[in-house]
């Protein structure tokens, strides 16, 4: 796959109204994916994409530290309509951000896309049957408004301004840089220097080798150990499958393969955690030099996938720190000096670049308000309908992905349902559909249940999950194809109407580059 090309910032061309079919939040993976099965799937309808940043591919532009790449497979993380044709079973940034770009060249979607426009509310009519959205548009106070029949937030689950940091004590005493891995500089100079990533999730896995040759030595810092497994640099059995079975049909197989690997070993971890945990610390045993001490540095007090599994390509973490560039202290932080970090043990790690890898801050649904006819919705008492709609809120959907698995497989069902379900308003003549909660005594639980500490911070400010279907999500991809593809959409669960719009202009020509 060819090196990531910047994302043209384009001129949008004044257009006669600002009406679409469907307004979609956010430019990255999600909403590329989803605006592109559209033009498959209703070629007919018109589409507008509101990004808040100067150019798409969400995380995968704004993220520039250091060796930063997928943590899955690509063939899953990849979408299931366009095959992946690189070699490396983890996939750089630069080639992720690539992939995004070309499926929106390829269904022409960039000249849909607003960049600088970040949207702050939307607001359903049900006199007129839309959503009015409203963006601010780049850092000034400047607002613009658009209206749509269907509204699809795709903008993630985090906060794309800032990462998550802990107080640090005598953080102001440290003469050194501190960094934070979502705001990367550009000109960060750690050759030769002794560097310190607080941290060991995905983040700092991938940092750490990465950073390692060019420094004098760089330590993980880890308050508790992750598990953290070694997968193949390059799958061999894709390149097998493409070679007898051609692009596509390879890409499809090793897709399914490699989901059956990932469903199975989450379950095999979750049924069998004492056999499971056995299993990771002899493959990191045998990867680490002799005398390791892994029961202290890589042996979690939690159960496997209890938490995120952290993988490393080739095992390219453990080969660092056999080569001595690299090195783990399981403590705490007493406080930061001048020139290191005071350890609760009594130690003292001396650095000149700290690196806070400390998770990121959640944000549900990009942070937009939204409304019914002015009466603002509090999202945490709505519940998700089968993953994809919130409880009572018309002609809305969302995407958010696995925590357990690529984010990917996720949207593509949901994006899949979405398409199937503006099939079925058409058959029916219908312009609303809505997931009505007819079981408001139901008992909850949080959408994503899950021990993550990012996720724990936040769950109090996210949309809830029922206990029974169809508001029962289960983080289970197998399930999710049942529920969002094969089951039909007018299965009884939703709500359809007839409501007549206010006229306007039609929006079938939408804004080109320049």
């Amino acid at each position: 796959m060819s090196p990531a090309r910047p994302a043209r910032r384009t001129k949008n061309r004044s257009v006669e109204t600002t009406h679409v079919d469907v307004l979609i939040v956010g430019a990255g993976l999600s909403g590329i994916g989803v605006a592109a099965r559209l033009r498959r799937e209703h070629p007919e309808r018109s589409l507008m994409i509101l990004e808040s940043r100067a150019a798409s591919g969400g995380t995968w532009d704004l993220f520039r530290y250091p060796g930063i790449r997928s943590d899955s497979d690509v063939q899953t993380y990849g979408y299931d309509f366009k095959p992946w044709k690189g070699r490396k079973a983890l996939a750089p940034a630069a080639d992720i951000l690539d992939y995004i770009r070309e499926t929106a060249r390829e269904y022409d979607i960039e000249g849909c896309i607003r960049y600088d426009h970040k949207v702050i509310r939307a607001d359903w009519s049900p006199a007129d049957a839309r959503w009015t959205v409203t963006a601010r548009v780049g850092d000034g106070d400047k607002t613009v408004t658009f209206t749509a029949n269907w509204l699809f937030c795709a903008a993630g689950y985090y906060n794309y301004d800032k990462g998550y940091t802990p107080e640090f004590p005598g953080a102001d005493r440290f003469t050194g840089q501190i960094v934070h891995p979502q705001h990367w500089p550009e000109d960060l100079d750690y050759a030769g220097k002794r560097v310190v990533v607080i941290g060991s999730g995905s983040t700092a896995v991938t940092l750490i080798p990465a950073m390692a040759d060019a420094t004098e030595h760089v330590t993980m810092l880890q308050r508790s150990p992750t598990y953290i497994i070694p997968l193949p640099a390059e799958d061999a059995l894709y390149d097998v499958f493409r070679r007898i079975l051609g692009d596509e049909r390879g890409y499809r197989l090793t897709r399914k393969k490699n989901i059956a690997q990932n469903v199975w070993l989450y379950k095999l971890c979750r049924r069998f955690p004492r056999q499971m945990r056995a299993v990771i610390r002899w493959l990191n045993k045998r990867m680490l030099p002799a005398g390791f001490d892994v029961d202290t540095h890589f042996n979690p007090r939690y159960n496997p996938w209890d938490q995120r599994l952290c993988v490393v390509p080739g095992g390219d973490l453990f080969k660092t720190i056999r080569k001595g560039k690299a090195s783990v202290v399981t403590d705490t932080i007493e406080t930061f000096t001048e020139t290191g970090i005071a350890l609760s043990s009594g130690k003292h790690l001396d650095a000149d670049i700290i690196v806070t890898a400390t998770g990121l801050d959640l944000l549900a649904l990009g942070g937009v308000q939204l409304s019914i006819d002015g009466e603002p919705i509090d999202i945490t008492k709505r519940l998700a309908f089968k993953g994809t709609m919130l409880s009572d809120i018309p002609n809305f959907s969302f995407a958010v992905g696995y925590v357990n698995a690529p984010w990917t497989l996720k949207v593509d069902l949901v994006a899949d349902f979405l398409c199937r379900l503006l099939t079925q308003m058409d058959r029916r003549g219908a312009t609303v559909a809505v997931a009505e909660n007819d079981r408001p005594d139901m008992p909850t639980r949080p959408l994503l249940d899950f021990a993550a500490g990012y996720i724990q911070r936040s769950l109090s400010l996210w949309p809830q999950a029922g206990t029974e279907d169809p508001w029962n999500l289960q983080m289970d991809y197998y399930r999710d194809v049942a529920v969002l593809r094969d089951t039909p959409v007018d299965d009884g669960t939703l709500t359809f109407s007839t409501a007549e719009p206010a006229p306007t202009r039609s929006h079938r020509d939408l804004a080109r580059p320049d």
